[in-house]
């Protein structure tokens, strides 16, 4: 059984980022643990608080009940580094996940470029370590809005998720109030049609694609 630890800035960017392959892993009798690293509310005018939908979100891609730990949204460049780097550390240290997921180094959104980092950071290459894949997904409305050919998104590993495409748009839906109407790139039409242009690039029909930044063994 696989071990997988999700770790995202905000809670929905779990499921515009892998969420079809989170619930592909749980439909296999894998465990995944989905950790947020911001409290994805902090900036918002209307205050809202989003836990109560990543737990839903969670119920529908089968995973454990989502950790939070509430730094400051859109503002972890205001946090000590170290002090997100010791967090993620010890929730790696009691899980022991075999395969993490995280944000791409190259998105737009602060947050996801720290939580990148910070989560590279406390997967330091050790000897004995449990930690065999570690991959990087892409988030609508932040990773392709960055600066065209600054640090780009070029996935090389694609996951067939033609029978969980489903799956992720009841996950979306759960965040509805955090998606946009067409023809705003974070719609859930166009996280879904996403899915569909990563899989026929591939010659699948759904696919959700990722940067693969270590593999091990």
């Amino acid at each position: 059984m696989n071990k997988v630890f999700i770790v995202a800035a905000h809670p929905d960017d779990e499921v515009l980022g892998c969420g079809a392959t989170i619930a592909k892993y749980t439909q296999n009798g894998d465990e995944v643990q989905v950790v947020f690293i911001a409290d994805g509310f902090g900036s918002r005018e209307d205050g809202k608080n989003r836990d109560n939908l990543a737990l839903q979100a969670s119920c529908v891609l089968g995973c454990n009940r989502p950790i939070f730990l509430n730094f400051p949204d859109n503002r972890l460049d205001t946090v000590p580094f170290l002090d997100v780097v010791q967090n993620i550390e010890n929730l790696i240290y009691d899980f022991k996940p075999n395969i993490i997921y995280i944000h791409h180094i190259g998105d737009l959104n602060i947050d996801h470029q720290i939580t990148h980092k910070a989560v590279m950071t406390a997967c330091r290459p050790q000897p004995e370590s449990f930690i065999q894949e570690i991959y990087a997904f892409e988030v609508l409305s932040s990773t392709e809005w960055q600066t065209p050919g600054y640090l780009s998104f070029s996935p090389n590993v694609y996951v067939d998720v033609s029978d969980q495409v489903e799956t992720k748009q009841k996950a979306l839906q759960v965040y509805s109030d955090e998606m946009r109407n067409q023809p705003h790139s974070r719609s859930i039409d166009n996280s879904i049609r996403l899915t569909k242009v990563r899989g026929a690039t591939v010659g699948l029909d759904y696919a959700e694609a990722f940067m693969l930044l270590r593999k091990v063994g």
